[in-house]
């Protein structure tokens, strides 16, 4: 009898972003200039400071288990960060800290969710979400935030998507893919849906360092008493401090939920990487110059491309607020021919791309839009510029 392999880890999607990013340097390790817009992390070195500390904590031997939920010192500097930056107060206790921001969410959902219940997604979505709930036996459920809504959802829908089931909501703002950020306004309407419902809120706020045109983050924990109670707060140093290849994401929740959390920890992981601990510590309590020449760099380059992309067509978008992605709607040239042929999904328009004009990027079907493309700007502006300009190439081609 042949042995049966997990139904659950068969069912999960291999991640298409890693996928393109992966077959964009494969192409550029052949000698083919490629320019990649598939890129989920900053083009800038990790800060100089975060290297050093490091390589001290290499050079003195800390090298060895750290406690479960993280050194007691790195738990301390990011109650300090989520009180000055978030107004929102925890204790070390409340903290854990883990391998990145997507075993946070491993974590997350193993401790708060029981077989069949389900946790709301509002579309478009990162495309992990779903198969981490999934894989902690939890069913995603959507809710479409139109473009005309700023691909946000209102307070509305999230009642009307609601049953005796949901046990969450996942909350992404700043949003990957869109952009987009929740105002205070639009949080508290949601806020309020979830006390009278009683769910958990697991807040995404990776990005939460990285928004322009004088926006403001604000974390749905802090509004007010009951929802702090509810929400569980994800962020890590990844994005704002280039420091993703490091694998520090970290939480805020009620001590009731760290425990669980730590405890699942324990056993899948033990502690996060004790090296990048001691990077991670200095990251938050040394310089942040690096944050802010970073975020005028990326709003640099979103500028540049977003007037690009708004003289192009066929092709349309709303300007980000926060994040290092545009979300480009591609719906118009389905109907167009390329070489004869029908462009006819954003798979094949992708295929084209990347074949025929050597350009890399993320179709979104998996992200819950099947008629958008994203393009990251993390990416030097001389990258971006060739590959606009090959993008507008193809515009023209077709017809």
């Amino acid at each position: 009898m042949a042995l049966t392999l997990s139904k659950k880890a068969m069912a999960v999607k291999p991640s298409s972003t890693l996928a393109i990013t992966a077959k964009a340097k494969e192409m550029k390790s052949k000698g083919i200039d490629v320019v990649g817009f598939g890129a989920g992390e900053p083009d800038f070195n990790t800060p100089d400071n975060i290297c050093e500390a490091a390589i001290k904590a290499i050079e003195s031997g800390f090298t060895k288990y750290t406690p479960v939920p993280g050194t007691l010192e790195l738990r301390k500097a990011i109650c300090d960060k989520f009180r000055k930056f978030n107004n929102l107060s925890y204790e070390p206790e409340q903290i854990v800290v883990s391998n990145g921001g997507k075993h946070a969410l491993t974590n997350i959902f193993s401790a708060i969710l029981n077989p069949g219940d389900e946790v709301i997604i509002p579309s478009p979505y990162w495309l992990s979400y779903p198969e981490i709930v999934r894989l902690a036996d939890g069913i995603p459920v959507y809710i479409r935030a139109e473009k005309s809504q700023n691909y946000k959802i209102t307070a509305k829908q999230l009642e009307d998507a609601c049953t005796d089931k949901t046990k969450a909501l996942v909350l992404n703002t700043p949003n990957n893919p869109s952009g987009m950020i929740y105002t205070r306004e639009e949080l508290e309407a949601i806020a309020q849906v979830a006390v009278e419902k009683d769910f958990y809120v697991v807040a995404d706020e990776m990005y939460e360092h990285l928004i322009y045109d004088g926006e403001t983050h604000v974390s749905i924990a802090s509004l007010n008493e009951e929802i702090y109670r509810r929400t569980i707060t994800c962020s890590g140093l990844s994005k704002s401090y280039s420091m993703t290849g490091w694998r520090i994401g970290y939480t805020g929740s009620t001590k009731e939920v760290a425990k669980l959390m730590s405890s699942v920890q324990s056993h899948q992981a033990s502690n996060p990487n004790s090296i990048a601990q001691k990077a991670a510590y200095e990251a938050l309590i040394g310089p942040q110059d690096s944050i802010s020449s970073m975020k005028n760099e990326f709003e640099k380059r979103l500028n540049y491309m977003v007037e690009r992309i708004e003289a192009m067509n066929h092709i349309s978008l709303l300007k980000p607020q926060g994040a290092f992605y545009l979300f480009v709607d591609v719906g118009n040239t389905f109907s167009k021919t390329y070489k004869g042929q029908p462009v006819d999904n954003v798979d094949n328009l992708a295929r084209i791309l990347i074949e025929d004009y050597k350009v890399a990027v993320i179709s979104c079907g998996d992200f819950g839009f099947d008629d958008h493309i994203r393009l990251s700007y993390a990416i030097s502006l001389v990258e971006i510029k060739k590959g606009l300009d090959r993008i507008e190439a193809f515009l023209k081609d077709i017809s």
